[in-house]
């Protein structure tokens, strides 16, 4: 007991320390708990901890993470991502496998441990990089969405390439083979599916059955997990509600993902790719907000505990003793799949911001390879002494992941100042009033004044987006509005009204700043993404600014005054001297607010806001007090 109090607190101290500082730093968090890992690296050894163990055990966070990802994609989503799932999936793992197969050769390799190491090689790391794009808010983008459909072919890649690689066997080997698995190396390879594939101790349905037996139980699993996702999940979730324990729920959950992996794994299937097609099968499941809830906490509790393992694993000895070549390998990699990458994003027409993502997020290689690593030694394909430099080769490219995202957000992104090769379009109409981004909020707007006879001039940067709206008939000029050659073409310097409804804050900053400077005359309604954006803008010296889920927040206060049995009238006055207090508190503090200085570091800001507290509720529960007291005797 005490071996395991002190490791858990070694481990949540140091993510403790770690990543809010990283996270500070703009570094996020998978960063971090790398650096967590290998700072107390030296101190797991100290205490006999098998690293590799407790890698293997937190690379449940994988399954949990895939399962999550099921969860927001419907079958029809899944489908409509066929095409980048085979074609830069497929593409991508083809490729690569053959160039560092090639170079493997030509570096003096034998053939077969030249494809056992392109195989290891072409994959990419689905934990990393899932989580960077969901920190950074990029798993919606195109860039996104493609190296979410290249990490799922790769999943699925690592069933037929476990199938593959005992063909690769080298006799010389055998022995080698013999005595890793005594170890852990065969513990690996059946803890990630492999199956009884030369390895001993894992379960399998499937090592003993022929090729068609193999293929048939594996397609009843499937259908199991189909079947049993949409007719018996929703009666278990049922029958445990009715318990009333929120621990049971949480329990049901993770059952659920345990079972559909263990069922995967017994059949020959990678666990992760079972937990994503349950997660699929359940995505239009009235339980699927509850399971996220539930389950998303274990999931970030054990990705991080995996990537502190990952930097804790990194062998220092080795590294020392051959630096430069194992630094030079590990660059060499990021650079082939960068190739790779960047030309498979260029012929499938991604934005030159997105191409950049997609060939940066994937470049490095993958926890799978560790899988694929341990059972080539198991099963007499890799000699340990190059399987031993190929782990490190790989840990250290996850490790770079990070930085490379970093260089994405703070130094291409900025530089590519449009998303799409597409020149704008001419403007030729002038109007008084110009909408920037017809999106859902300002196709809303645009709506409501074309109602009142306005026609204004609509302009949005993303092509995908106008090239459906045109096909309903919706006029919109293609263009980036935050260039100020656009806005002229547009005629605002005759505008009235500028409507700012484009997304990403940065963005909305800078269009405001320059038109309210630019054109005083100018009436500007901004969006903003959050209370702290508001400051800035109002900084910016905007004075319209609408908060995009405000007044959605208001209207939902309101449905539950009536829910709690209060008059729709009442609750409509409660709502509006919410809504009046909360305007005028923003603007009171509105001048200790500085731009410069995040919100809960400046203490002049902080100071005021407490100053002001207690008499703004007092205020405004002495408003709802009178509002309740004046309908009650209406009422009488």
């Amino acid at each position: 007991m005490s071996d395991f109090l002190i490791l858990a607190f070694v481990i949540l101290g140091a993510g403790l320390i770690a990543v809010p500082i990283a996270s500070r730093l703009g570094l996020g968090s998978v960063l971090g708990y790398l650096i967590a890992g290998i700072a107390i690296s030296p101190l797991l050894r100290f205490l006999n901890v098998d690293v590799i163990a407790l890698q293997h055990f937190a690379e449940f966070g994988v399954v949990m993470m895939l399962f999550l990802i099921g969860l927001e994609l419907e079958p029809s989503l899944l489908w409509k991502l066929r095409t980048k799932l085979l074609g830069l999936g497929g593409g991508q793992v083809l490729v690569t496998t053959i160039l560092i197969t090639i170079i493997s050769v030509l570096l003096g390799e034998p053939f077969k441990i030249a494809l056992a190491i392109g195989l290891v090689l072409a994959l990419s790391s689905t934990a990393i990089v899932l989580q960077t794009l969901n920190e950074r808010g990029l798993n919606r983008t195109e860039g996104g969405q493609s190296s979410f459909s290249v990490l799922l072919f790769q999943d699925i890649a690592v069933i037929p390439m476990l199938a593959l690689m005992p063909l690769l066997a080298v006799p010389e080997l055998q022995d080698v083979a013999n005595h890793a698995a005594a170890g852990h190396g065969a513990d690996a390879a059946a803890d990630h599916g492999g199956g009884d594939h030369g390895t001993s101790g894992g379960i399998s349905m499937v090592s003993d059955m022929g090729g068609i037996e193999a293929t048939l139980v594996t397609i009843a699993a499937i259908v199991a997990v189909i079947f049993c996702g949409n007719f018996l999940t929703r009666p278990l979730f049922q029958f445990v509600a009715a318990a009333k324990l929120r621990e049971l729920f949480t329990a049901t959950a993770l059952f659920i993902v345990i079972a559909t992996a263990l069922l995967m794994m017994v059949v020959g299937l990678s666990p992760a790719l079972g937990a994503f097609m349950a997660g699929v099968v359940l995505a239009t499941s009235e339980y699927r907000h509850e399971m996220e809830s539930n389950i998303d906490p274990f999931r970030g509790l054990l990705l991080g505990l995996f990537f502190i393992t990952v930097g804790a694993g990194i062998d220092f000895v080795l590294l020392m003793n051959d630096t430069l070549r194992v630094i030079l390998l590990a660059i060499g990699l990021i650079t082939i799949k960068g190739m790779v990458l960047f030309g498979l994003a260029t012929v499938f027409k991604l934005a030159e911001s997105d191409r950049w993502l997609f060939t940066l997020g994937l470049a490095q290689a993958g926890e799978f390879g560790f899988v694929l690593l341990s059972f080539g030694v198991a099963n007499a394909i890799l000699p340990q002494a190059l399987a031993d430099e190929l782990l490190l080769v790989v840990t250290l490219t996850m490790l770079f992941t990070p930085a490379m995202f970093v260089l994405y957000s703070r130094v291409i992104a900025p530089m590519l100042q449009a998303v799409s090769d597409k020149p704008d379009d001419t403007i030729e109409e002038k109007q008084k009033v110009i909408i920037v981004g017809r999106g859902r909020v300002g196709g809303i707007v645009e709506r409501m004044l074309k109602s009142a006879s306005y026609d204004p001039v609509v302009i949005d940067h993303n092509s995908d987006h106008l090239d459906v709206l045109r096909r309903f008939g919706v006029h919109v000029y293609f263009g980036d509005a935050t260039r100020p050659g656009l806005l002229h073409a547009a005629g605002v310097e005759e505008a009235t009204l500028l409507v700012v409804a484009i997304d990403g804050k940065q963005q909305i900053t800078q269009l405001v700043d320059y038109a309210v400077r630019t054109y005083p005359n100018l009436h500007v309604i901004a969006r903003a993404v959050d209370r702290d954006h508001v400051y800035e803008l109002w900084a910016r010296g905007c004075r319209d600014i609408i908060r995009e889920t405000y007044d959605s927040s208001l209207r939902m206060g309101r449905s539950a005054f009536e829910a709690m049995g209060i008059s729709r009238e009442a609750a409509d006055e409660m709502t509006e001297a919410f809504n009046e207090m909360d305007r005028k508190a923003m603007i009171e503090v509105a001048d200790s607010y500085d731009v410069d200085v995040p919100a809960h570091q400046n203490e002049k800001y902080i100071s005021r806001v407490r100053e002001m507290q207690g008499h703004w509720e007092a205020e405004l529960r002495d408003r709802i007090s009178k509002i309740l007291d004046d309908k009650e005797l209406e009422g009488a």
